[in-house]
Formats: structure tokens, sequence, C-alpha cells
């Protein structure tokens, strides 16, 4: 991939339900970036990322994948793309092992090679003990997991999870985290929305800020502080004042 094209470069996304849910949108990730995509709940996140993910159709806008037109080619984006969101969608009837098996099939990956990687993959995420388990027996937290690896077993260069964290525990989380900082090293994105601010201020190369589907401010912690006024504030504190300073506006 050409490092000077963005993972990912929204202009003028648009989505209307009973009111504009995603309002004209530009946004860019760079290659290689960890970006946390913050908001309030209903201001947009969730329907930013179905539409990228090509799970939704937006109204208006444009949406580019590493250069490739998300609209104009969906298959060719989405060999490239991993989707993840907060409620884990696998089979129950299946194994882990089999599942990343069933899911590598699908993407047409030879056995020999899908086999190597689901076995790193759920060995990275603590599932080694389970891998000939029935998922219909799993917490919430090892079903997530699973999720994952399979939305990885392909090798995606775009990874993009809605509230991956949402009812983890702490060791479930850590093995997450440690995954998905593991796929930034190797050069992947990573775009990802949380409500647990904390780990957007240690994880996140870069943090946006949705409101009213617009966005709101966007850059690393530090420059949102000086864009802010705030050289001291936490995160939280500042994503408050922003969000209360939009819904003021409005």
């Amino acid at each position: 991939m050409n490092a000077d094209v963005s993972a990912l470069e929204v202009r003028g996304l648009t989505k209307r339900f009973d009111r504009p849910a995603v309002d004209a949108l530009d946004l860019t990730v760079r290659t290689g970036e960890f970006y946390a995509l913050l908001g309030p709940n209903g201001a947009g996140k969730t329907t930013t990322l179905r539409m990228v993910a090509g799970l939704l159709k937006p109204d208006a806008g444009s949406v580019s994948i590493l250069g490739i037109d998300a609209l104009a080619d969906p298959v060719a984006a989405k060999q490239i793309t991993a989707w993840v969101s907060d409620e884990p969608m696998i089979y129950d009837k299946l194994a882990p092992l089999e599942y990343l098996e069933f899911v590598a099939g699908l993407w047409g990956i030879d056995p020999a090679v899908s086999e190597v990687s689901a076995h790193q993959l759920l060995a990275s995420l603590g599932l080694e003990p389970h891998l000939h388990e029935r998922c219909e027996g799993f917490s919430k937290g090892m079903r997530q997991k699973v999720a994952l690896a399979g939305a990885l077993v392909h090798d995606p260069r775009l990874i993009i999870l809605d509230e991956p964290l949402t009812g983890l525990d702490a060791l479930s989380a850590r093995h997450v985290k440690g995954l998905l900082q593991e796929r930034v090293r190797s050069g992947c994105t990573v775009i990802m929305t949380t409500h647990i601010l904390e780990v957007a201020e240690r994880m996140a190369d870069r943090i946006g800020v949705i409101a009213a589907g617009r966005l709101v401010a966007e850059g690393t912690l530090s420059e949102l502080r000086q864009q802010n006024g705030r050289g001291d504030t936490s995160l939280e504190d500042m994503f408050i004042a922003l969000v209360d300073a939009d819904a003021a506006a409005a």
C-alpha cells in the first residue's frame, strides 16, 4: 500500500433517519494510526462506522478506504476491512477454531494458511484452552474475542470497532487491547468508538469528538488540550466541555 494514501477519507458523509444522524461529515484517518472516535449517545458514531464498513448506505458523500472508493467497489473495500460491533455475532454451534476456519473459507484463504493464523489469533486472545468448545456456552467477553478473531482472520488493513470493550472483564479487555496494539505496530489502522475515555486517552494516536453528526474537535490529546486552553485537564473533562459547548451552540 502507498504510505501517502490515507486509511480512510470520508467527505460530506450524510445520513438521515427522523433527523440528521450524520451531517456532511469530513474525516481523515491516517495509515497506521489508532484513531478513537468519541461522542455522546446519538452523536452518529455507530452510523458513521456502519456506512464506512458498507453496512449502511449513505444519503450523500464519499468513503475512500486505502484509495478504494468503498461505495463504487464495496467488495474490494471489504476485503481489506474488518468490522466488529459491540454485539458479537458468531455461530453458537461451532467451536472457535471451527468458526475461524469457516470465516477464512468464505474469504477463500488457503486452509494451510488460515489454520496457523486462527491458532495464533485465538491464543493471543487467551482462548487457547477453549479452541474446541462450542461457543454457545461462552460468556459475552469470550464471544466478543471470538468475533474479533474472526474479523481479523483475513488480515485486514483497516480495523473498525464499535465499543469493543463493552462488558469485558479486565483480563479480556487487556487481551483485546494487546492484539489491537500489535496490529497497529504491524502497520494496520484501527478506528474505535468507546465510552471508556481512559482507553482512548492511553491508546489513541489521535482522537475525534463527534456531536450531532459533526466532527467538533480532533487531534492528539495534547493538541486537544491546546485547542481548548486546558493544558492539564483530563480527556473526560475536555470531552464534556466540548459536547456541552456544541449543544449550547445548536
